[in-house]
């Protein structure tokens, strides 16, 4: 009998126990937290985290004036405080797998409330997965997959080979212009959640034109794998250029896929704010400066400031071209910033990034740069076509950017002189005939490798603190335009080719780490190691 209570007792006390458990349970809950997350706020979020709008010079830091714009020598910092010009490459960062996981959760979600296989919230998860893994490897070489997403399942994920990540991209891109025209052709033509869609407005056309825009610049990315005919790098390319039906791409710069800024949510990094602060402690960088000048290009009136002491020695308007200066990228910052408060070099154009809280869009990609991908396609012999109406077309819409057009030939310059408030800027006129700037010679699409030489340079000028990475990417695959190299940029005065894995790889993933650098030839995480893409 007393066995009988003893149970009963012990009984008891369990049921006692879960209860109270359940109790604390329940109080624990916030009851102001959701439970769960819908998809379409996870949406907001990813696509948010794509504009790459932050600035801690991460791997994603390619948002306007961002530390990626400096890399890509569009603009110096001249003052050590705010810090320097170096590419101190040495340890990347897995950042991007934060947001791909908030994409598994997305799809789970869509998944949880009755979503089909083939959804908006699944295919543009698609997108994102090609977007940031094409970046990663493209800056460092072989990096993970999808086991790098799986969460605690799976904390030491396997690294794949860089080409097996193109691989991945491509088809990955291709999937989603089939899910999109499925969703499409059944009339489900937007995404239930549109308010969150920061680019299209949950406009799925525009999304499919995106996916195949963007698959033209990885092909273009792999010109030096022609060869690979797993790849198939030409034929990929002619298909979405012969069947625009079944692959549509841009056809404007309405379909860009830009980042706009808002004042009352994010405010423009040169904002009025920050004019006291920093506006004199950025100064133009030589590679991009030159690269106008030389060609006598207005748009060095807009985004740049006459080198005002150059103006008072030499007698130059502020409105000649010999007046803009930048500073070699690989200058000491030492010698940049007593150049600059001297007046010896050209700053960003003060008056035009600091006067809005809304500034210029961001464009990470665009029908402009999608002009110059297409001719050079054609100038290396992809595609036929006409190379030099493309060619016209990126430099054309690049310049309306500025508010250039072919219509006028009167403009006003805005600048401000050094020590000057926002306000006390001075207008300066200026002519210019866009049709007299292609017809010269060095302008004039020539063909050949001459011709290959203008598309790539127009490129990098109309990529000017937009489309991320690419203006580096370019550079490193074809070396065009020259990056300025010297003490100023560290590595010995050399440009790196790579980024080194994240430093805490080599402690939560060794086995995978040290494997993925013996798999691509590398005796170290050395960022001047040549990954399988440039090679």
């Amino acid at each position: 009998m007393r066995r009988y209570q003893y149970i009963l007792i012990i009984a008891l006390s369990c049921l006692m126990m879960a209860a109270c458990n359940k109790k604390i349970e329940e109080l624990q809950a916030n009851p102001n937290e959701p439970g769960s997350v819908t998809a379409e706020l996870l949406l907001g979020a990813v696509l948010t985290d794509m504009s790459g709008t932050q600035d801690d010079g991460a791997l994603e830091d390619y948002g306007s004036w961002g530390a990626v714009h400096r890399w890509n020598q569009y603009y110096c910092r001249n003052y050590e405080y705010y810090g320097d010009n170096q590419y101190g490459w040495s340890s990347g960062s897995f950042d991007s797998y934060i947001v791909l996981k908030n994409v598994v959760q997305m799809e789970k979600e869509a998944a949880t409330r009755g979503a089909d296989s083939i959804n908006p919230y699944e295919s543009i998860g698609k997108f994102v997965r090609a977007y940031y893994y094409y970046n990663m490897t493209s800056m460092m070489g072989d990096i993970p997959l999808d086991g790098a997403v799986q969460g605690t399942d799976n904390l030491t994920p396997a690294y794949a080979s860089q080409k097996d990540v193109f691989t991945f991209v491509l088809n990955t891109l291709d999937t989603v212009n089939n899910h999109l025209t499925t969703l499409i052709n059944a009339g489900d033509n937007t995404i239930d959640g549109s308010t969150q869609d920061i680019y299209y407005a949950g406009d799925l056309t525009k999304w499919r034109k995106l996916a195949n825009t963007f698959k033209l610049r990885v092909l273009i990315s792999l010109s030096n794998k022609t060869s690979d005919d797993e790849l198939n790098v030409i034929s990929q390319f002619a298909t979405i250029i012969n069947n625009p039906s079944t692959y549509p791409i841009f056809t404007s710069v309405d379909d860009d896929f830009k980042f706009t800024y808002v004042e009352t949510y994010n405010v423009y990094p040169q904002s009025p704010n920050n004019f006291g602060s920093d506006a004199q402690r950025y100064n133009m960088a030589n590679t991009y400066v030159h690269n106008l000048t030389d060609l006598n290009d207005a748009r060095v009136f807009i985004t740049c400031e006459p080198a005002w002491n150059i103006i008072a020695t030499k007698g130059y308007s502020a409105v000649d071209y010999r007046s803009f200066v930048g500073a070699s990228t690989g200058e000491s910052i030492a010698n940049m910033y007593s150049d600059a408060i001297a007046g010896n070099l050209s700053l960003i154009n003060r008056k035009h990034y600091y006067d809005t809280y809304t500034g210029e869009p961001d464009v990470l990609v665009g029908y402009k740069e999608m002009c110059f991908n297409i001719a050079e396609a054609i100038n290396r012999g992809w595609i036929s076509g006409d190379a030099e109406t493309w060619y016209n077309t990126g430099i054309t819409e690049s310049m309306k950017f500025y508010g250039i057009t072919a219509s006028q030939t009167s403009y006003t310059a805005y600048f401000l002189k050094f020590g000057s408030s926002l306000g006390d800027y001075t207008s300066y006129a200026f002519t210019f005939d866009l049709s007299t700037y292609l017809a010269q010679s060095s302008v004039k699409y020539a063909g050949a490798d001459a011709g290959l030489e203008q598309i790539l340079t127009q490129k990098y000028i109309a990529m000017f603190q937009n489309s991320g990475w690419e203006a580096y990417f370019n550079y490193r695959r074809t070396g065009v335009p020259v990056f300025d190299e010297g003490t100023g940029i560290g590595n010995n005065g050399v440009i790196p080719k790579r980024w080194g894995y994240p430093s805490s790889e080599q402690n939560l993933n060794a086995a995978n780490w040290k494997a993925a650098l013996s798999n691509q030839g590398f005796s170290s995480d050395d960022i001047n190691g040549s990954m399988w893409l440039l090679k």
